[in-house]
């Protein structure tokens, strides 16, 4: 002990002896100025790869900005071909597993023909967006991707930052009403034919008539089995993937067939799309299972406008999640004989003057 303590002794007193300039600078980790990282450097095509027709009097082109947790998102940035002045701005995203490319896309390019910015962005990990590993879900990540696209709307010269607003399609309206509960930057928000995924992955579909003991049973085969999972991936060092939109749905229910119609042909595959081919990480689930997305949406002061299909299996989400806000400046809005995936891209059933028309009284 006592050769120990002369050692250690004798190698400080060399340290504390050495020229300054020969001692490496302290660093004070704790005091450290914390800065946004510069966006990643993407691989972003650059051809026009859209399942919809491209509106030649829209301005397009592509951005990459960084969210809070330093991903780099991507986007593609729509505008009106000629305006003045600072315009009103509107941030979209979804459906849930698909990419810019698609339902998004087809929003933000209508309603910069309608005289707003908009930007269609891929969430964290999925599309042409960073982060590693791919294809990973997160409630609280996701939603951090709306406030971050808030960001970029917020400091961008052709928009009025205090005119913001936001539209969610299917479980990105869940993401979007989180996002509206946190952020007050966002002064109007949009769902149509929403999922609250936190809600049907902790659940399974139509809970309505489930009884809490299958409820509470179902849950815990599913954490088992996905912990299980955890353990393999891990292992193996690949993430196993849930699968997308099955390729034979000619025995599933009617709105898996309709998934399929969408996904899965011409009308709106697409190649990085996760619904289109193998899907989510399964053990991405598990953090949907024990954040609900919804709890804090009462306290939304802002307006906001839910839209659904009347024929949608999913209508009982936005019907539930309508009954939890407050406030005279909330709307329901239900769409004659539209089914879910109606609302992704028929322009007979998207009512974009109602959108329209609300965005422009509330920005």
């Amino acid at each position: 002990m006592k050769r120990f303590l002369t050692a250690a002794l004798c190698i400080g007193l060399i340290g504390s002896a050495l020229p300054v300039d020969a001692a490496q600078p302290a660093v004070d980790i704790m005091n450290a100025p914390t800065v946004r990282p510069t966006p990643e450097v993407l691989p972003l095509e650059k051809k026009w790869d859209k399942v919809f027709k491209r509106n030649y009097q829209v301005n397009h082109r592509k951005v990459t900005f960084v969210n809070r947790y330093g991903i780099t998102l991507a986007a593609d940035l729509y505008e009106p071909q000629h305006y003045t002045g600072k315009l009103p701005a509107i941030a979209v995203a979804g459906p849930f597993g698909a990419v810019k490319e698609q339902s998004s896309g087809l929003y933000a390019q209508e309603m910069a023909a309608r005289g707003f910015i908009a930007i269609a962005f891929d969430p964290s990990f999925t599309g042409e967006s960073g982060g590693q590993p791919r294809f990973v879900a997160s409630p609280d990540i996701n939603t951090e991707d709306f406030c971050a696209a808030v960001d970029y709307l917020s400091v961008l010269q052709s928009v009025d930052a205090n005119r913001i607003g936001i539209i969610g399609i299917c479980g990105w309206g869940g993401m979007a009403l989180n996002a509206a509960a946190i952020d007050t930057r966002i002064k109007a928000t949009v769902t149509t034919t929403m999922y609250d995924m936190s809600r049907v992955i902790a659940n399974g579909y139509f809970d309505r008539d489930k009884d809490p003991s299958t409820i509470a049973r179902d849950r815990q085969a599913m954490r088992v089995k996905l912990n299980e999972q955890r353990t393999v991936d891990y292992r193996t060092g690949e993430y196993a993937r849930a699968g997308g939109v099955p390729d034979d749905v000619s025995n599933m229910p009617q709105f898996v067939q309709d998934y399929y119609a969408y996904y899965k042909t011409s009308r709106g595959f697409h190649k990085r799309s996760l619904n289109s081919n193998a899907g989510w990480n399964s053990t991405s689930a598990l953090s949907f299972m024990n954040m609900p997305l919804l709890t804090y949406t009462a306290e939304i002061q802002s307006p906001v406008l839910i839209i659904h299909g009347e024929k949608a299996h999913s209508r009982y989400f936005s019907e539930d999640a309508f009954k939890k806000l407050t406030g005279s400046n909330k709307e329901l809005l239900i769409i004659p004989n539209a089914n879910h995936v109606d609302l992704y891209d028929n322009l007979n059933k998207i009512p974009f003057d109602k959108i329209t028309e609300f965005f422009k009284s509330n920005l």
